[in-house]
């Protein structure tokens, strides 16, 4: 865990419950350091680029949290900088929740799961909405040639700080491309094979 993770997310109450739980020690040196804001390095960088999801939480104006899940190409979520994220908002529902989240407040949480894997990672920032007709360049840079969607803005992440979590309880589940491909594979073979055994058995000789 980075230091400015742990400053953002230990909160008081937080440190409270880990002094009562005997979890302080253990925890209380993440917290100390510089208070710069987290760089997304070279892992970080990677792992991102290879997701096709993540799920975003935005905060109400009544101080509900919200959670949204976003979705799109493999690497629809790009790193435009050592601390700045982006990616295209398409049309959907049509609620804007999260849209009338950021009026109010630009702080966000982003969660992108690697369950392949058992990897996840946890990134909290602040959001900027750059509208199309603001900034067409913007988004024309963020959106995906070919993906079927309409893009209306353009989100910008500050990120803040990131968080690798481990892989304790995190179900592993396989993509359904995949594995799709491995049974096409595995059915080919089968079918080599029973051809196979069949120009065997008519070599055999036949019983008189």
């Amino acid at each position: 865990m980075s230091n400015r993770f742990a400053q953002l997310a230990f909160t008081p109450a937080v440190q409270e419950h880990q002094r009562l739980h005997g979890s302080d020690r253990a925890y209380r040196r993440m917290a100390d350091g510089s208070e710069a804001a987290d760089p997304i390095g070279r892992d970080e960088a990677a792992f991102i680029a290879q997701r096709d999801s993540f799920y975003l939480a935005t905060v109400s104006e009544t101080g509900w949290p919200y959670i949204q899940h976003r979705g799109g190409p493999r690497g629809f979520l790009k790193v435009l900088g050592e601390h700045t994220l982006g990616f295209a908002d398409l049309r959907g529902n049509r609620q804007y929740i999260t849209r009338g989240n950021l009026d109010h407040d630009g702080r966000v949480a982003l969660f992108l799961m690697d369950y392949t894997h058992q990897a996840r990672l946890k990134i909290l920032g602040r959001a900027r909405v750059v509208e199309a007709a603001d900034d067409p360049a913007t988004l024309a840079a963020l959106t995906v040639d070919g993906y079927p969607g309409r893009p209306e803005r353009a989100l910008l992440i500050d990120v803040e700080g990131h968080n690798w979590n481990c892989s304790q309880h995190i179900p592993q589940l396989l993509p359904r491309d995949g594995v799709e491909e491995a049974l096409v594979s595995l059915h080919d073979r089968i079918a080599d094979l029973e051809r196979e055994n069949a120009e065997l058995r008519q070599r055999l000789p036949q019983p008189q």
